[in-house]
């Protein structure tokens, strides 16, 4: 008999209690309502349980501090900086499997398999619809053009979305241009960076600024709020680009534990989770690109238009995350 935890109260105790039946212990980063459908697929399709731990804070310290007694098999989480992170702690072990390396293209995984990208988002502009011509917008670069000047809002920009497009523009252009473009972007704003990127369109919607940063996910998961859905109406998808570059893309994904007491099952839920069955549940439910190549997007992702991603290796970008974040804090961004 297996211990099939809820969702959102799963204890370590229930993690760590012994188990007779094939499971798996998850700690994740992402919400529970958007990875429950998944492991409820795969429990149906293998009968092995699915346990999940929501950790909003503390993940890796809170692996470190377990050690070899940690009961988590896997570790899903958002953004390649905390992909990376998990990876530099030591708490992670490389997973050798044909179907993960058939499934996730190189770009979106780790050279030494210690983790492995799930889905990808695109960092894109909103726009409103009543204020801002179509054409408007074309690069990053531009945003910090002062025809902008009072117009934009974002949320702050030593979070980690506003700072993997920072280090990647650290990496197309170098550190001084970046730290200029920072400055610019910031003369720019029309009110001091807050909230998250949910928020800013909101402000569009207010009038308070005509275009935002913001994560493509977030456009499906305001249009199925009632309350939101107003808002998203309001503005409409722009895909910036890099001079000389493409899109800016981040990933979620998953890696193995070092401790991975459930080893076996742990490894047949990653690569269901590359799988098309998988890949297919993402797009529909959480509005991300799938990573495994000729899995179709959902219909309203598709509706957001084609566009041209940035082929920056993301572990490239993610080493130059302490140096965005230094920039940001140079030049007072959120302050």
């Amino acid at each position: 008999m297996s211990i099939r935890a809820p969702l959102f109260s799963l204890s370590l105790i229930a993690l760590a209690a012994p188990a007779f039946a094939e499971e798996v212990n998850v700690y994740s980063l992402r919400q529970p309502e958007l990875i429950q459908p998944l492991f409820d697929a795969f429990t149906a399709e293998t009968g092995i349980d699915v346990n999940v731990a929501h950790i909003d804070k503390g993940m890796v310290e809170r692996l470190q501090s377990e050690g070899d007694r940690s009961p988590a098999d896997l570790v899903l989480t958002v953004d390649i900086a905390k992909l990376s992170q998990v990876v530099e702690a030591g708490v992670t072990q490389p997973v050798g499997s044909d179907v993960l390396e058939a499934n996730i293209p190189a770009e979106f995984r780790d050279p030494g398999n210690q983790w492995f990208g799930l889905t990808t988002r695109a960092r894109i502009v909103y726009a409103s619809k009543e204020r801002v011509a179509d054409g408007e917008v074309t690069t990053y670069e531009d945003l910090a053009d002062p025809k902008w000047k009072g117009r934009i809002c974002t949320r702050p920009g030593t979070h980690d979305y506003n700072l993997g497009l920072m280090a990647a523009m650290i990496q197309h252009h170098g550190a001084d241009y970046a730290k200029k473009w920072a400055a610019g972007l910031r003369a720019n704003l029309a009110k001091k960076p807050e909230g998250n990127d949910r928020a800013q369109v909101k402000s569009i919607w207010a009038g308070e600024c005509d275009i935002s940063l913001g994560n493509t996910y977030y456009m499906g998961a305001m249009l199925a709020d009632p309350e939101q859905a107003e808002w998203a109406n309001s503005v409409r998808i722009v895909f910036p680009t890099f001079e000389g570059g493409g899109t800016h893309m981040n990933v979620s994904g998953m890696a193995m534990t070092k401790s991975a007491p459930n080893h076996d099952a742990a490894l047949k839920l990653m690569e269901f989770l590359s799988s098309d069955e998988a890949q297919k549940i993402y797009a529909e439910i959480n509005h991300e690109f799938p990573v495994k190549p000729g899995v179709a997007r959902s219909e309203l992702v598709a509706s957001w238009g084609d566009f041209t991603p940035d082929t920056l290796n993301l572990m490239v970008v993610a080493k130059s995350r302490p140096e965005a974040l230094k920039i940001m804090e140079v030049v007072n961004f959120d302050g």
